[in-house]
C-alpha cells in the first residue's frame, strides 16, 4: 500500500510510520509541527519508501499520485498542548478532518480517524464500551479536545454514509512509551521525568483518580489491524488493566530507583476541570473483530520508556 499518515512526526503517527515500512508499504508522513518532532522520524531520512510533507492539513491538500489509505492523526493530544492550541485543536478536528476525508475520497483510499476516549469525557459507565455517547462538558477547557473528535466520528460517518468512503475509527486510551514528549504534560512522562532528576512526583488530589496505559506498540498493532478489517464502526484500542494515579507513582518511583517523595497538590483548574475520574477501555469488541489484546506488560514497556527518558532528562 501507498499510505499518508497526518501528524506522521508526532509520538503515534511516527510509530504508525515505523510500522508500515516494516510491512513493506510506502508511507508519506505530513505535519506541521506544532507538537511534532523530525527527530521522530529522523531514522527515515534518505529511504525510497519515505516522504515527509510540512504542511498544515486543515489548508488544502495535495498529493501526487495514487493512495490507498489516508490515516488520520493530526491534532495536539495533551491537555498543555490543547490549552495553549486551543483553536487550532479544533480546527484540525473539523477543517483538518474534512480536507483529509476529501482527499480520501478523491484517491479512493480507506480512512482511518485516530479518535479518542475523550469523546467519553468524564464516564458515567465504567469500563466504557463503544455504544456509550459520552459525558461531555462542551464549553469546559478540555472541550476543544474531546468535541473536536466527536465532530471528526460525525464526519467520518458521514462521508461514510453519504459518499460511501471507506472509513475506520479508533478510540484510542492512555498510550505510553519512546518519544513522547518530556514536556508533554500527560501523566506518564511527568512522573518519569520528576523522578529520574529526584523531585518530587506531583500527584493531584488524593492520586484515587484512575488510568488504564498501553504500550505504544499494542496499539500500533491494533490500528494497524483495525485498518485491514471490515469494521467501520468505533473500535477501542487500549490496555484494560486500571490502576490508580497514586499506585502508578509509586510505581514509576521503584523501576527508576528514585528517592523521589510524592507531593499531593490541589489540583490547577484549568488543567484538570473535567479531568475523567476513571479510565477503563471495554476491549470486548477489538478481542473478537480484531483478535486484538495488548500484550506488553506494564513494567516491561516502562523500562523501555524510562530508559528513553534518562538520556533526555
Amino acid at each position: 500500500m501507498r499510505v499518508l499518515i497526518t501528524g506522521g512526526a508526532g509520538f503515534l503517527g511516527s510509530h504508525l510510520c515505523d510500522r508500515f515500512l516494516s510491512e513493506g508499504h510506502s508511507v508519506i508522513a505530513m505535519d506541521n509541527l506544532i507538537t511534532g518532532k523530525t527527530a521522530n522520524i529522523e531514522q527515515l531520512a534518505g529511504r525510497d519508501d519515505f516522504l515527509f510533507i510540512k504542511h498544515d492539513v486543515t489548508n488544502y491538500i495535495y498529493v501526487e499520485g495514487p493512495l490507498d489509505a489516508v490515516l488520520h492523526f493530526a491534532s495536539p493530544a495533551s491537555p498543555i498542548d490543547y490549552l495553549e492550541y486551543p483553536i487550532p485543536t479544533l480546527k484540525v478536528g473539523a477543517l483538518g478532518t474534512h480536507k483529509v476525508l476529501g482527499l480520501a475520497k478523491e484517491k479512493g483510499a480507506r480512512f482511518l480517524l485516530a479518535s479518542t476516549s475523550e469523546v467519553y469525557g468524564d464516564p458515567l459507565i465504567h469500563p466504557q464500551t463503544e455504544d456509550y455517547w459520552g459525558n461531555v462538558n462542551p464549553i469546559g477547557p478540555r472541550g476543544v479536545y474531546d468535541e473536536a473528535k466527536r465532530f471528526a466520528e460525525a464526519m467520518a460517518m458521514a462521508y461514510h454514509r453519504y459518499h460511501n468512503l471507506d472509513t475506520r475509527i479508533v478510540r484510542i486510551f492512555n498510550t505510553y512509551g519512546p518519544r513522547m514528549r518530556l514536556e508533554d504534560g500527560r501523566v506518564v512522562p511527568n512522573f518519569i521525568a520528576q523522578a529520574l532528576r529526584g523531585d518530587p512526583l506531583t500527584v493531584y488530589g488524593d492520586g484515587s483518580q484512575t488510568r488504564s496505559f498501553c504500550f505504544v506498540s499494542d496499539l500500533v498493532e491494533g490500528i494497524y489491524r483495525l485498518l485491514l478489517s471490515d469494521e467501520i464502526e468505533p473500535v477501542n484500542i487500549g490496555n484494560p488493566s486500571e490502576m490508580t494515579i497514586l499506585d502508578f507513582a509509586k510505581k514509576i518511583i521503584e523501576l527508576t530507583g528514585s528517592s523521589s517523595e510524592l507531593s499531593f497538590v490541589t489540583p490547577p483548574d484549568m488543567r484538570t476541570r473535567d479531568d475523567p475520574k476513571v479510565r477503563q477501555p471495554d476491549i470486548g469488541k477489538a478481542r473478537r473483530i480484531l483478535k486484538w489484546e495488548p500484550k506488553v506488560l506494564l513494567d516491561d514497556g516502562l523500562r523501555q520508556t524510562i530508559d528513553y527518558f534518562r538520556s533526555r532528562v
